[in-house]
């Protein structure tokens, strides 16, 4: 049975990477959780998708340049006052739980590896609240992941792919690379589909995950096939198909 991961908490019911969100998701029985972190140049691990505070809250700029403790005042769209969250505030949310944490590391506004150390930081994080051994780290940057392989070869990590990526790299030599990089790979879902031989044939099933079906035949469509895991902003539906 495919294990069901909620999506930036749930982002179709809730505001994304809001701590209401990930509270809330603790009313589904659901496997997993993921989220996205970004490293502000003070030296905070804070929970939101984008490097630029635009799209998700009521802020501007990047979110590197927060200062510290700005992040309490940048409200979330959507929200009924939730503000930016810490990656110690949703670790605390999750630790006394069974979940597994999806925690991705995003690059900075430059599409480059943050150079401050987000990589460090936050293995020290999920060691601090006890997680480490339930947390997948994951990324779209291979310098990303290869540095997290670097600092600890035994912390699972998971790698997505696109079509972008497909493209540029070629999917096979792309995958080939990938599973060397990474204990999972997360495709989206109109590549996954449209090549599923051919990714078949290469990761094994319980190294697969498909991202982010969210209608309910959908879901019920993938939730039918040999995959490790099914990312969705609708874990509400993906458990009524399950």
């Amino acid at each position: 049975m495919s294990m069901i991961i909620g999506h930036r908490g749930a982002r179709n019911l809730w505001p994304e990477n809001s701590l209401t969100g990930f509270r809330n998701l603790l009313d589904f029985p659901v496997e997993g959780v993921e989220f996205d972190v970004h490293l502000t140049k003070a030296g905070e691990v804070l929970v939101i998708h984008d490097p630029t505070l635009e799209r998700t809250t009521d802020g501007t700029g990047r979110v590197a340049d927060l200062s510290p403790g700005a992040h309490h005042s940048v409200v979330l769209k959507g929200s009924d006052g939730d503000t930016i969250p810490t990656l110690d505030e949703v670790l605390e949310i999750f630790a006394a739980t069974d979940h597994e944490i999806h925690l991705e590391l995003k690059t900075d506004a430059d599409n480059l590896p943050y150079a401050g150390g987000l990589e460090e930081r936050v293995l020290e994080a999920i060691d601090r609240h006890g997680v480490a051994a339930r947390t997948v780290v994951t990324s779209f940057s291979h310098d990303v992941l290869a540095r997290l392989k670097e600092l600890r070869p035994d912390q699972r990590r998971l790698a997505s792919m696109h079509l972008p990526e497909a493209e540029r790299l070629g999917l096979e030599p792309g995958l080939r690379m990938l599973l060397d990089l990474a204990d999972i790979i997360a495709i989206e879902k109109t590549l996954l589909s449209d090549n599923w031989a051919t990714i078949m044939a290469l990761v094994p099933a319980d190294r697969l995950g498909v991202w982010t079906p969210n209608d309910e035949d959908e879901l019920a469509g993938w939730l039918s096939r040999p995959l490790r895991q099914v990312t969705t902003d609708r874990p509400d539906l993906a458990l009524k198909r399950r």
